[in-house]
């Protein structure tokens, strides 16, 4: 029978019968393999944890102690090696107390060769995909990421595409609303690429005047202009074997994308002046909180420019469409200001996860961290209430009623009771208006029908306020404003 192929793998086998031992050896080397043999399960232990062998053959019966207490000792260490029992009894309850204690196989002595081959190669296989999930399943349930709070699946997909990118020296578009993180996102992928170690320069394109943006990017020499009392290194200098990070590009100046669009093209500049070409090796990562192609569409962006650097983009999602993020970051400055602030506080009532849950986040992360430092700044106690939020996330007056924070019941202001199931009691002066009695037949009508009907009537019972009718209907608010939109788009409602 031909050997089955092998990849390259470190092998301790722990056996204290000398002709054994060295018949695995010989076998485990025209195999492939490192081999290392061991007599006892302490030296075995000490070897297993300075080497980290990919695979241990271990013997049952040991001169120390038996196999079967290595095997538990390997585990209670961490050692992750695949282990495979060896004894000469081949037992049911033998095999049964090796897989109990995390054997990937059992081998009966004496063994070929060919058994020994199979055997080892599927106890490799195992532990490599055992490891790929492990990797797997912590991407995919990471709620931290270089600095980002969040598990939502919107986020893991931004991981997942930062993860990929940062690797390469492929230029980097982020797009999403103010205060998602797109700065975080920009260091992200430094610090997750090869450049780590190098410099991270971050310009705001919006907040430098214009005249002083060229200088600001590519330098200046001494005299260049009114002002200029020295030589001054620029950001694309500064960068060289880094990462140069222009935010809200989108307000650039025409004039100076031209400069920019020769710089990302060749890597050259020339500082404000002077003639003198200067090099450097510069990763470009760009954002804004725009749609950058509108702005091409609108002549504000060059479009060849735009093709330049919108070659791996990234979508950061805004807040109110990251469900259980929210609570997730709101807890994490809770603590953190509770700790400057020397707080009490350790977590949020129900009432105010609700309600910091229904609103829409207007200004994002940021938004919600002024909130949560104006909480902890102001008040103190064990749990964050609703009264204590500011507005506009609770307005005064409109904390949710406890009816309101129930999943059920309804809200007793949103349905009138039967009539019969009042006090019997003289009829009031001005009786309200007698609707269909609620155990009448419903009409049947579709659901994307009826779902329409009930966001409608509780927008109309809070004034079309889209935070409160989302919190009578316990949905969220980005829904009703995407169905809105729907709608609109679809006759269904009156266009604003």
């Amino acid at each position: 029978m031909a050997d089955i192929p092998q990849a390259h793998a470190r092998v301790l086998v722990v056996e204290d019968t000398p002709t054994q031992a060295e018949l695995a050896r010989v076998m485990l080397t025209s195999l492939g393999h490192e081999v290392r043999v061991i007599e006892t399960a302490a030296m075995a232990l000490e070897v297993a944890r300075s080497w980290q062998p990919d695979a241990i053959l271990v013997d049952i019966e040991l001169p120390d102690y038996n196999g079967f207490e290595l095997m538990k000792q390997l585990h209670a260490e961490g050692v992750e090696s695949a282990v495979v029992v060896v004894t000469a009894n081949g037992s049911i309850n033998t095999a049964v107390e090796a897989m109990r204690l995390g054997a990937v196989d059992f081998i009966v002595k004496p063994f070929p060769k060919a058994r020994l081959a199979v055997t080892l190669a599927n106890a490799l296989e195992k532990r490599a995909l055992v490891a790929q999930l492990r990797t797997v399943r912590a991407r995919l349930d990471r709620d931290r990421f270089f600095g980002f709070i969040g598990a939502s699946p919107p986020m893991q997909a931004a991981y997942r595409t930062i993860e990929s990118v940062a690797a390469s020296k492929a230029s980097v578009f982020i797009t999403g609303e103010s205060g998602t993180g797109k700065e975080l996102a920009a260091e992200a992928v430094h610090k997750a690429s090869p450049r780590a170690g190098r410099a991270f320069i971050a310009l705001n394109c919006g907040a430098i005047p214009r005249d002083l943006l060229e200088s600001e990017v590519f330098g200046h020499v001494k005299g260049a202009f009114t002002g200029a009392t020295s030589d001054r290194e620029g950001a694309a200098k500064a960068a060289d074997g880094g990462t140069l990070f222009l935010d809200e590009i989108g307000e650039m100046p025409l004039e100076m994308q031209v400069k920019l669009l020769r710089f990302v093209q060749t890597g050259t500049f020339s500082p404000v002046g002077s003639s003198r070409v200067e090099k450097v090796d510069v990763r470009f990562v760009c954002a804004t909180n725009r749609d950058p192609m509108q702005d091409v569409q609108a002549g504000r962006f060059r479009e060849d420019l735009y093709y330049r650097l919108y070659v791996v983009p990234v979508m950061l999602p805004p807040l109110r469409d990251r469900g259980g993020d929210i609570l997730l970051i709101a807890r994490h400055f809770l603590q953190l200001f509770s700790r400057e602030e020397n707080r009490r506080f350790t977590g949020f009532a129900p009432e105010a996860e609700r309600a910091l849950m229904a609103y829409p986040w207007p200004g994002n992360v940021r938004q919600l961290q002024n909130v949560v430092r104006n909480v902890v700044v102001l008040h103190d106690g064990d749990l964050v209430d609703a009264a204590m939020l500011p507005p506009p996330v609770v307005m005064p007056g409109t904390h949710p009623p406890p009816a309101v924070a129930a999943p059920s019941p309804p809200p007793t202001d949103a349905f009138t009771p039967p009539a019969p199931f009042l006090p019997a009691e003289p009829p009031p002066a001005d009786p309200p208006p007698v609707g269909p009695a609620p155990w009448a037949e419903p009409e049947i009508v579709p659901l994307a029908e009826m779902e329409r009907r009930l966001i409608l009537a509780a927008l109309k019972h809070t004034t079309h306020d889209v935070p409160r009718a989302a919190a009578l209907l316990q949905i969220n608010p980005s829904t009703i404003y995407r169905k809105l939109q729907s709608w609109k788009a679809n006759g269904l409602v009156p266009a604003d």
